[in-house]
C-alpha cells in the first residue's frame, strides 16, 4: 500500500538554481546606485559637481528616510 509518506520525491528536488551573469551585474549596479544616493556627501567631487549631485539625490534620500543635513 502506498501512502503520501512513502512517495519518492521528484528528481528536481536537489537541483540548484542557476542565476545568469547579467542578473548579478544588475544587482551590483543597483547596490552601487543605492550607495551613491544614500552616502553622497561631496567629499570626492569639486564643489559645483558635489552640489549638483546632492540636489539630484536630495529628494530620493528623504524618500528613503536618510538624513542629509
Amino acid at each position: 500500500m502506498t501512502t503520501a509518506a512513502s512517495v519518492v520525491p521528484s528528481s528536481r528536488s536537489g537541483a540548484s538554481i542557476q542565476v545568469p551573469v547579467w542578473a548579478w551585474l544588475l544587482l551590483a549596479v543597483a547596490v552601487f546606485a543605492v550607495h551613491v544616493v544614500t552616502q553622497e556627501n561631496g567629499a570626492l567631487l569639486s564643489a559645483p559637481a558635489a552640489e549638483m549631485l546632492h540636489e539630484l539625490t536630495h529628494d530620493a534620500r528623504h524618500a528613503l528616510g536618510v538624513p542629509c543635513h
